[in-house]
């Protein structure tokens, strides 16, 4: 018998024992990849997992295997991230504006239709209304300021509600007012000066920013010109303000910018082109001083009431 043989009770050699995965005098094995030997399976080759089960088949032949966990599924809008959908309401957004401009540019014909004097006239108040809102603004935010200063705040509302009503009392004609201005005197040729040529003037002198307004006639009298003040053509020339008769001339004293409300009264088409078409003549003085202090009686109201 060979010595690697170890002799056995029926004299049959007795294989040797495979050699161990630890190390010598049972060290554990230095290999850090080596498996665990407690966690080999007696039914599977060492190192190598369980085959998978292979799918099985159907009686017709055909092979099928159910996943262990159905996929799921996730729908197109879920994968959109946040940006991409700002992005679409962003551009439906454009989308509609440029549709609601392109209405309103397509729809306005009005300014299509009229004439170059108009279109300089319009274009001349609409500047003068940007300056004076930009002014309004700016004295606004000054009171703001003022009245969020602390200590200062209650004086500054004080102040503040004073002012206002000097303006309110200014623009409602209960007031008398000063300041520089214009003097407008209106001179008949062949034809009288009407109504209507008055009250263009008006118009004129508040699109440019006149902030208090009186016209008196040839005898003297005179009647402050407010939001509520009407024109009408009386006998021999004369005119009924506000149902109180002036004969002529007329002269309208305006308290505001003077090279503004020139400007306005002598665009092309204006008041002074009007009338210098009728025969008459329009005479226009600066004053550094004017004065407007007649006063306008307010009547009661009796349907407006404020908002609370």
């Amino acid at each position: 018998m060979s010595d690697e043989h170890t002799q056995t009770g029926t004299g049959w050699p007795q294989p040797a024992e495979p050699a161990r995965p630890d190390g010598p005098a049972g060290e554990p094995d230095p290999r850090p990849e080596a498996p665990d030997p407690d966690e080999l399976s007696p039914l599977s080759p060492q190192g190598h997992p369980p085959e998978e089960e292979e799918p099985s088949a159907a009686p017709d032949g055909s092979v099928s295997a159910e996943p262990a966990e159905a996929a799921a599924v996730v729908p197109p809008w879920r994968r959109l991230s946040s940006a991409a959908v700002m992005i679409v309401v962003l551009l439906g957004l454009l989308g509609f504006t440029l549709a609601v401009q392109l209405k309103m540019t397509t729809t306005d014909s009005s300014l299509a239709a009229a004439r170059q004097e108009d279109l300089v006239r319009i274009l001349y108040d609409l500047e003068a209304r940007e300056i004076r809102l930009r002014q309004d603004i700016a004295a606004l935010e000054e009171s703001q300021r003022q009245l969020r200063s602390g200590e200062q705040g209650r004086q500054a509302a004080l102040e503040e509600a004073t002012r206002r009503a000097d303006e309110l009392g200014i623009l409602a004609g209960t007031l008398p007012a000063r300041g520089p201005g214009l003097t407008v005197r209106f001179q008949a040729g062949a034809k009288p000066i009407s109504a209507v040529r008055v009250l263009d003037a008006v118009q004129e002198l508040r699109g440019a920013g006149a902030e208090a307004m009186q016209i008196s006639g040839g005898d003297r009298a005179t009647v402050r010109i407010v939001a509520s003040t009407y024109f009408l053509n009386g006998e021999g020339g004369s005119l009924i303000v506000d149902g109180r008769p002036l004969t002529g001339p007329f002269t309208i004293t305006v308290l505001g910018d003077p090279a503004t409300m020139r400007t306005a009264l002598n665009i092309p088409g204006g008041v002074v082109a009007s009338v210098a078409g009728d025969g008459g003549n329009v005479i226009v003085e600066e004053r550094e001083v004017a004065e407007v202090s007649a006063l306008h009686d307010p009547r009661p109201l009796e349907h407006a009431r404020p908002v609370s």
